[in-house]
C-alpha cells in the first residue's frame, strides 16, 4: 500500500534512535518522516516548527470565531462598564 510522505526527508526508527540530534538536523528546519518497516509512523517535528505551527493554528482559530461573529450586532459598552 503506497502511503504520502508529508516531508521530504525520511528516516528509520533505526536511525533516529541511533542519533536522533542528526536525524531532526536532517530535516534544515522542516519535518522527518520516521518510517517503520517502510511505513510512516509518525513525524518528528523541531522544536521552533511545532511552536510556529501551533501559533498558526491559534490564528486560524481565531480568525475563523471573529468570522463567525461578524454579523452579530455591536453592543455600546464604556470603560466604566468593564
Amino acid at each position: 500500500m503506497a502511503h504520502l510522505l508529508l516531508a521530504s526527508v525520511a528516516a528509520s526508527v533505526t536511525e533516529l534512535k541511533r542519533d536522533p540530534m542528526g536525524t531532526v538536523s536532517a530535516g534544515e528546519g522542516g519535518p522527518v518522516a520516521i518510517l517503520n518497516r517502510n511505513q510512516p509512523a509518525f513525524y518528528c517535528v523541531p522544536a521552533q516548527a511545532f511552536e510556529a505551527l501551533l501559533d498558526r493554528l491559534e490564528d486560524l482559530e481565531l480568525n475563523a470565531l471573529a468570522d463567525a461573529r461578524t454579523n452579530q450586532p455591536e453592543i455600546a459598552v464604556t470603560l466604566d462598564a468593564l
